[in-house]
């Protein structure tokens, strides 16, 4: 397994490497760190501009290699992504955003794939019944709901519990409160922020495990090694469990570790109706201020997430499937 997880990881290393080289001459060729500037007043001249990039590496009149060299020695070496145009530290912004969006995320996608895995084990093994039935309905419809109407939907809903419940305990704009003070007080006032933009990222993300869930898991309820195990003496409930679930699982494993980092910096919609500055907003706003740096150390970073969720589905394919395993 050690020799198996390795030999991935070197091959993921190799490609996150070369996708970022590229992504970094991309940056450079269609973002212009230059237009920030050009709205400011008194307006600057094109020398003036070109100095105040120079000390951020992003000095147009300097070759593009040269850049290059200088900001690949300067990751490989110090782990340093460099500065934005305006001089901010890009690994002070990807750390501090980095943990902001894993607030979101972690629980988010835990309790996604809890309530959908489950309902859709619970659905299938009671295929066309009520509850079957209805919760298709509801999943269907949510699965149409764009982010922004869900996002704000779950806005209003709370903004109406907290006025005739007298109380203001749902949060629906900030990561924080200004001027609490102690540990246990701003943990606990941190978690009241989570509570709506979780409920968002949850109702958005069960949906789809619940759906393929049970899609997978009727095309494996009839299968022959299922009735075998039924026919040994196990229960319906024993062999769905043991042998059926285990099998339409895989594919799902699969799914959720991909989905990490899409979720990550994809969940703009949701950090931007919350107030909440994580990797998703930070994503858009390299792109609109032209930060080269950012943009490339983003990239860098939904890259690495996506080769630890390739490397975490594999190790779930060879523990769920044992012909994996034996090869």
């Amino acid at each position: 397994m050690v020799r198996y997880v390795t030999r991935k990881a070197v091959g993921w290393l190799l490609m996150i490497v070369v996708a970022t080289n590229a992504t970094y001459f991309l940056a450079s060729w269609f973002l212009d760190p230059r237009s920030n500037f050009k709205e400011l007043r008194p307006v600057r001249s094109e020398s003036q501009i070109d100095r105040a990039l120079a000390p951020y590496n992003l000095d147009p009149r300097v070759p593009l290699v040269h850049r290059w060299w200088d900001w690949l020695t300067s990751v490989s070496l110090h782990f340093d992504w460099g500065k934005s145009p305006t001089g901010v530290s890009v690994n002070g912004e990807v750390g501090y955003r980095a943990l902001v969006s894993a607030e979101l995320v972690v629980v988010a996608t835990v309790l996604s794939v809890v309530i959908g895995v489950a309902l859709g084990v619970y659905t299938a093994a009671r295929q066309y019944g009520w509850a079957d039935r209805v919760s298709q309905a509801v999943s269907i419809v949510v699965f149409n709901l764009p982010t922004s109407v869900a996002a704000l939907a779950v806005v209003f809903v709370a903004i109406w519990l907290n006025q005739h419940a007298g109380l203001h305990f749902l949060y629906v704009a900030g990561e924080n409160s200004p001027g609490v003070e102690g540990l246990l007080p701003m943990i606990g006032d941190r978690l009241l922020h989570l509570i709506l933009p979780t409920l968002t990222l949850t109702l958005m993300g069960y949906v789809g495990y619940h759906l393929t869930q049970r899609s997978l898991l009727l095309d494996t309820l009839h299968a022959d090694f299922v009735r075998t195990a039924q026919a040994t003496g196990l229960t319906r409930s024993q062999a769905i469990r043991r042998h059926a679930l285990r099998a339409a699982l895989i594919p799902t494993a699969a799914s959720v570790a991909f989905s990490v980092p899409a979720v990550f910096t994809g969940a703009v919609i949701t950090e931007t109706i919350f107030g909440w500055n994580g990797m998703g907003r930070y994503f858009i706003q390299t792109i609109s201020k032209n930060d080269v740096h950012g943009a490339v150390a983003t990239a860098a970073f939904a890259a690495a997430l996506t080769a630890i969720g390739a490397i975490l589905a594999d190790i779930a394919t060879v523990f769920l499937d044992p012909r994996v395993r034996v090869s």
